[in-house]
């Protein structure tokens, strides 16, 4: 891996953001928006390695909060993904770090970062975040960020993007380039978030994945049985199915029911209902 050029960022933060370049859809060899209910409730859950000793800090708590929207937590440490203003913040701490995936509602909430962000949380997304919300850390596509006031802390951008599926003929509902899943490195664990996608090769090719979340709703993204071939292909150790409004998350459940290799958990991301 070589040094890229590093993106732009306000003056006033005090982290470090060191950019190194990775090949598209190859982690380390270690390896329009939809509705959601109006009152969701938090829930909580540690991933694979529970009650062990985790590196860099302390063991990591994952909170599904609504839809696409992820909080994870390393002692006094806050990662949000995705804030949306359907999730309910009360009680829950302030941003250290916010990643965007995309421009849609659902994912790019300023109302929610508003909720969330204190005097020094940094806030990382791709260009097309960055284009509408000013402080953004841009991260492309393929490229990985060090985040130093997180120790141990790293953040790979994944290409997101739809295949076949968008609005009209000849148009897409994300276009490649302009969203990022992401992979956080976060304790010793490596934790995979989507964002909005279909199946793609970049998917498949990841390595080394502990936790994964994985969307799965028509049309913006895939059904479930696309969403298990990938699975198949990248067979993280922790699955938690998200972004699947419309979609039964219980097919991936029994997809995987015997196969110990890898735990599905379905979380509550819609507690009031999904209409």
């Amino acid at each position: 891996m070589r040094s890229s050029t590093t993106p732009r960022r306000r003056p006033s933060l005090v982290l470090a953001l060191a950019l190194l370049t990775l090949a598209a859809g190859c982690a380390e060899k270690r390896a329009p928006a939809p509705d959601a209910p109006e009152e969701p409730a938090p829930s909580t859950a540690t991933p694979a390695g529970e009650g062990a000793a985790a590196e860099a800090g302390g063991e990591v708590t994952i909170t599904p909060l609504v839809h696409g929207s992820v909080l994870l937590r390393q002692g006094s440490r806050s990662v949000y993904v995705d804030p949306w203003s359907k999730a309910s913040f009360e009680g829950l701490p302030k941003a250290d770090i916010i990643l965007i995936t995309d421009i849609h509602p659902d994912h790019l909430d300023p109302a929610a970062i508003d909720a969330i962000r204190g005097d020094a949380t940094l806030i990382i997304g791709p260009q097309a975040v960055a284009d509408k919300l000013p402080g953004v850390e841009v991260l492309a596509n393929g490229e990985r960020a060090e985040v130093t006031q997180v120790p141990g802390m790293v953040v790979e951008a994944v290409p997101m993007y739809n295949l076949q599926r968008g609005p009209e003929e000849g148009k897409l509902f994300h276009d490649k380039g302009r969203g990022n899943g992401y992979i956080v490195t976060l304790g010793g664990q490596r934790i995979y978030l989507s964002g909005d996608t279909e199946c793609t090769d970049e998917m498949r090719a990841l390595q080394a994945i502990d936790v994964a979340f994985v969307c799965m709703n028509l049309p913006y993204t895939m059904p479930p049985a696309e969403a298990i071939e990938c699975i198949r292909a990248f067979r993280p150790k922790v699955v938690y199915p998200y972004h699947y409004r419309g979609s039964d998350p219980g097919e991936v459940a029994r997809a995987f029911a015997d196969e110990p290799a890898i735990e599905v958990r379905l979380a509550e991301w819609y507690p009031g209902g999904e209409g």
